[in-house]
């Protein structure tokens, strides 16, 4: 068993949205759950008859055997739980709040108290709200569309903290996470594991290869699991790529007239560096299609726009002209200088500290220059000083 139980680095200040969406749900478990759950159910409850269609009563004594272990809150969840045979957009959301038991709230609260505060960090309050409302719906369409003639109402928050978990995979690769390790008699301790190492334990073996091998979900929704994950990766890599492809069409708009269409990428390039006009070389840069026409440019020239990016303040642009020179360059010399410059790119950013932490720690994996160690250890330093441990 692979229990996380904690993440480094953490973000500064408070995770608001996180902490109050933690308060929902354990305050409906509270005060709605609990209390429903020692209740008896009403013989007269019109939805009795539905939910005795539905688990195959037939006969008086079937009914008193079944009133005697059901209690009210099953009622209420098959009314508010999600059921794809009979969908309804209020049981999409609602249904979002409601869990099994205790053990099954306790373990969505772990894991949205751990990897849940380093999302918000980089989202923002209102758009991480959305984020995990929009994972859990599409968790929710996701288990529908292999269970389309399901009475069986699904319940419980994990579609959409699954999705939390997809955003942190993707944005969070260096991050480790604090595991206890049960093998008994061979394990029982605690260790920090890469990130990715964990989550891909929680996707694949956890939940792809059960959604892949079992025909029922026995009482686990590895379906919703599944699409919960792959709607928030699917969001990261989207706030990923738009700033950079929206500023770069802006910059595309700026090329200098000494580009001639005969001429070459390099010398296009060199003619802008020598009149001082970095603004249209950036805009040139952008404007290449493919990583083949990109590797035209001196890596260099490359970075010195880069540099004119970060001293301008277009940190969005910058970020993404350093993403492409680490992804179409990855055996440069040069490399640990585009490292730093995501690095201090993310700085500029809102919200972005935990992110900017990975490059400057691929910096330090890449280099053996010394200057350039000296350099990620001073931003790393500036940036422990505002995380901590969960």
């Amino acid at each position: 068993m692979f229990l996380p139980i904690g993440d480094i680095p953490n973000p500064p200040g408070k995770a608001y949205v996180n902490n109050v969406l933690i308060c929902c749900n354990v305050a409906v478990f509270v005060l709605l759950t609990m209390p429903m759950t020692s209740m008896r159910v009403d013989p007269h409850d019109p939805l009795l008859i539905d939910y005795l269609r539905l688990v195959g009563v037939h006969s008086a004594r079937q009914m008193q055997e079944l009133l005697n272990q059901i209690s009210s809150y099953d009622l209420f969840v098959f009314k508010h739980g999600f059921k794809p045979a009979c969908p309804s957009l209020s049981s999409l959301f609602s249904s979002l709040f409601l869990h099994g038991g205790m053990l099954h709230l306790a373990g969505n609260m772990l894991f949205l108290w751990i990897f849940g505060d380093n999302v918000e960090h980089r989202l923002g309050a209102l758009r991480y709200l959305l984020v995990y409302l929009f994972s859990g719906v599409m968790a929710t369409v996701f288990f529908a569309l292999f269970q389309q003639d399901s009475h069986v109402p699904l319940i419980g928050a994990s579609g959409a903290i699954s999705g939390v978990i997809g955003c942190y995979f993707v944005w969070f690769p260096r991050n480790k996470v604090k595991t206890f390790v049960f093998l008994f008699p061979f394990i029982m301790d605690s260790y920090y594991l890469p990130a990715r190492l964990v989550l891909g334990i929680y996707l694949i073996i956890d939940n792809l290869l059960p959604f892949l091998i079992m025909r029922s979900d026995g009482g686990v929704a590895h379906g919703a699991h599944l699409g919960g994950f792959f709607a928030g990766a699917g969001v990261a890599y989207a706030f990923d790529l738009l700033p950079g492809v929206r500023r770069g069409r802006q910059l595309r708009q700026k090329r200098s007239p000494c580009e001639d269409p005969a001429a070459s990428v390099l010398e296009r390039l060199q003619c802008f560096f020598d009149n001082q006009r970095f603004s249209e070389a950036v805009g040139l840069y952008f404007a290449l299609k493919g990583r083949r026409q990109r590797l035209q440019a001196l890596s260099s020239h490359v970075l010195l726009l880069g540099d004119y990016l970060l001293k301008s303040g277009e940190y969005d642009a910058a970020l993404s002209l350093f993403r492409c020179f680490i992804g179409d360059r990855p055996t440069d010399p040069a490399l640990d200088r585009a490292f730093i410059g995501a690095g201090r790119a993310l700085l500029g950013k809102k919200n972005s500290l935990p992110r900017a932490h990975q490059y400057f720690l691929a910096a330090l994996d890449v280099t053996k220059n010394e200057d350039v160690i000296e350099e990620a250890k001073f931003y790393l330093r500036r940036i422990n000083a505002h995380t901590g441990d969960d």
